[in-house]
C-alpha cells in the first residue's frame, strides 16, 4: 500500500513527488517519462501538488520543477489529518452516545442480528479494529466465517497495543498448523487451552460482544449485544473459564514449538511482584528487569487476573498468601 495515500495522495501523486524529491530540479517532460506517464498527465498532476504547496516551479529556471521540503510540506499534511481525525473521533464518541441513549428506549437495539458469513466476518474484525485495550476470544475447531490465516485484523490491533486473551479448545492444538499459534505467542499474546469452551465468543473491551447465533443453520449467523448487563455477563463467562484454564507458552523464547503449563507465575511474574511490593512504578520495574513497560503491564493485569484480584494491594495480599513473595 503506497503510504502517502493517507495523506491524501493518489498513486500516481506520490509516484510523481517521490520521483521528483529524488531527482531534484527536473524539467516535466523529463519528470513525465521518469514516471511513465503521458506529459499532459504529469502536467494536471504538479499543478495539483503545487496548489497543495508539495512543489513549486525553480527559482532558478522557470521550465524546471523542484519539490517543497517534505520535512516541512508533509509535516503541514500530517497536522491537517490529525486534526480531521480528532474531529472524526469526537463526532464518533457523539454519535455513539446519541446511539446508546436512543438504544436504551428500545431493547431491541440493545442486540444485533448479523447473517451471512461475509457480515459475520466483516462484524468479527471490526471489533477487533474499534479495540482499544482488550480482544477476549473463545476459539473452537470449527471456524464458522474466519480463519486464524485470514484474521488480519489481530496483527493491526496487536500493533497498536490491544490486548489479547485467547481460550482455546484442545482440539484447536491437533487442527491449527503449529506456526499459527508460535506466531500468536511471539507476539505476546496470552493463550490458553480448555477442553472445551461454551461457545464461540469475542469481546471487544468488554463493551460488545459476538456470539454465535445458530451453528446448525445452512449459513452462519451471529448475535452482537451492545447491552452493557449482557455484555457483563459474557465477561464474566469468559474469566471463570480463563481462570481455570491452562496457559499456552513457547518451550523456550526462541524455540518453534508450545506447551501446555500449570497455571502460576514464572520467573519474570516474580521479579515483577517483588519489585512492585517495594514500591517501584511500572517505569521503574521495566528499567530495572530491561523489558518494555507494556510487558510489565501485561504480566500485572495477568498476575491480577490468575488470583481474581481487582486491586493491585489485593494482587499483593494474594501473592503473599500463595506464597510466591516472603519477607527476607
Amino acid at each position: 500500500m503506497e503510504t502517502l495515500g493517507a495523506l491524501g495522495f493518489s498513486a500516481d501523486e506520490a509516484h510523481l513527488y517521490r520521483t521528483l524529491v529524488a531527482l531534484g530540479s527536473t524539467l516535466l517532460a523529463d519528470l513525465a517519462h521518469r514516471c511513465g506517464l503521458p506529459e499532459a498527465t504529469a502536467a494536471d498532476i504538479v499543478v495539483t501538488l503545487e496548489q497543495r504547496g508539495l512543489v513549486a516551479q525553480s527559482a532558478a529556471d522557470s521550465d524546471r520543477w523542484v519539490a517543497a521540503p517534505p520535512g516541512v510540506a508533509l509535516r503541514v499534511l500530517l497536522n491537517e489529518r490529525r486534526h480531521d481525525l480528532d474531529l472524526a473521533e469526537l463526532t464518533a464518541a457523539q454519535l455513539a452516545e446519541v446511539h446508546r441513549t436512543d438504544a436504551a428506549s428500545d431493547v431491541r437495539d440493545l442486540v444485533e442480528v448479523v447473517v451471512g458469513a461475509v457480515a459475520v466476518a466483516q462484524r468479527f474484525h471490526q471489533l477487533q479494529l474499534g479495540a482499544v485495550e482488550e480482544i477476549a476470544i473463545f476459539v473452537t475447531d470449527k471456524p464458522a466465517a474466519v480463519t486464524s490465516e485470514a484474521n488480519e485484523a489481530e496483527d493491526v490491533a496487536t500493533a497498536r497495543g490491544v490486548r489479547y486473551r485467547i481460550v482455546l479448545e484442545r482440539n484447536v492444538l491437533e487442527t491449527e498448523p503449529q506456526e499459527n499459534l508460535v506466531d500468536v505467542l511471539r507476539r505476546e499474546q496470552q493463550v490458553r487451552v480448555v477442553e472445551r469452551v461454551p461457545t464461540k465468543l469475542i469481546i471487544a473491551d468488554s463493551r460488545t460482544a459476538m456470539v454465535p447465533l445458530d451453528s446448525d443453520g445452512a449459513e452462519p449467523s451471529a448475535l452482537v449485544v451492545h447491552a452493557d448487563g449482557l455484555v457483563q455477563s459474557l465477561v464474566a463467562l469468559f474469566d471463570s473459564v480463563w481462570r481455570d484454564a491452562w496457559p499456552l507458552v513457547l518451550a523456550t523464547p526462541d524455540a518453534d514449538e508450545f506447551v501446555e503449563d500449570e497455571p502460576g507465575p514464572d520467573a519474570l511474574d516474580l521479579q515483577v511482584l517483588a519489585l512492585l511490593i517495594a514500591g517501584a512504578s511500572d517505569a521503574r520495574v521495566a528499567r530495572q528487569l530491561d523489558v518494555g513497560l507494556r510487558t510489565v503491564q501485561r504480566r500485572v493485569r495477568s498476575l491480577m487476573d490468575a488470583t481474581r484480584a481487582t486491586t493491585r494491594i489485593q494482587l499483593g495480599w494474594a501473592a503473599s498468601e500463595r506464597g510466591w513473595v516472603r519477607r527476607s
